[in-house]
């Protein structure tokens, strides 16, 4: 058994999600962990997922869904309560006795990484290790979905990003979920760190691949919108601080910034590209 988190996808990448149809595809038995028991719950009934309801936050609710599983796929959206859940999930898994958890963190998470989040995704990935249950850390690049909210939301890619040649590191969350759902699966031992990253674009060729114009607007104005569209302080304040990364680094050369073989060599084809995600 395999437990997967995120399973009812959003926004963000929808890694659980696709995890679930990896697997299943494959013919593993799949434990589904929700937030809400809605439509979307019932269509992984359907599909042969079985289903648990719960609060990633609460141990409460993780226990019973670790009871039985062997390995689990951990992902967490960009809200608050990250720490909470991965405390909770290393906790149970660890009591369970499982082999290998496979979680989604960020490409450049470390104590000082730029943002707060990937600070907090490095102290995460501390917590998985700590627990001995065969953590494999997904530091992946920004998603092609993220980039796509922005242009659903304004119609053109209005990032502050200043100059059209900033380059960004992207990956598609179908990639990530390729790599995920190949680590589960995979026998053989792994590093605790796996990098991936499916292309590297400047933000003037991300915006040609959406068939929108790029807008670089000034920092202020795009956190004010953006609470206007993501309704969440964590997220803006975690894309205000991603987004001035980039724009400090600009063209310039950075040791993250490559395409990474961690697609091809778990996911089993290469890396898909914006142009392919958005045609």
């Amino acid at each position: 058994m395999i437990l997967v988190t995120g399973a009812a996808g959003g926004l963000q990448g929808s890694t659980g999600r696709h995890v679930v149809d990896l697997l299943l595809e494959r013919g593993e038995a799949v434990r589904a962990f929700v937030r809400s028991d809605d439509q979307r719950a019932a269509e992984l009934r359907k599909l042969g997922a079985e289903v648990v309801v719960g609060d990633l936050r609460e141990i409460s609710s993780v226990r019973p869904a670790m009871r039985g599983v062997t390995r689990a796929f951990f992902t967490y959206p960009v809200t608050a309560g990250l720490l909470d859940a991965a405390a909770a999930f290393a906790a149970a898994a660890r009591e369970e006795g499982v082999a290998r958890v496979v979680e989604v963190s960020q490409l450049d998470a470390s104590p000082e990484a730029a943002t707060p989040r990937m600070r907090r995704h490095w102290v995460a990935e501390q917590v998985f290790d700590w627990a001995g249950v065969g953590a494999v850390h997904l530091r992946a690049g920004v998603f092609f979905e993220n980039l796509a909210v922005v242009v659903a939301a304004a119609g053109r890619l209005a990032l502050p990003l200043g100059a059209p040649d900033t380059w960004i590191p992207l990956v598609a969350g179908q990639d990530v979920a390729r790599v995920g759902a190949g680590l589960l699966l995979d026998p053989a031992p792994s590093d605790p760190v796996c990098l991936v990253n499916g292309q590297m674009a400047t933000v003037g060729e991300a915006a040609e691949a959406f068939g929108v114009e790029y807008a670089d607007v000034p920092p202020e104005a795009w956190a004010a919108r953006a609470m206007e569209v993501y309704g969440d302080e964590v997220a803006v304040e975690h894309l205000s601080h991603l987004w001035a990364l980039f724009r400090f680094i600009g063209h310039g050369d950075h040791p993250l910034y490559r395409v990474t073989e961690s697609i091809e060599r778990y996911g089993g084809r290469p890396p898909m590209t914006l142009r392919e995600f958005t045609g």
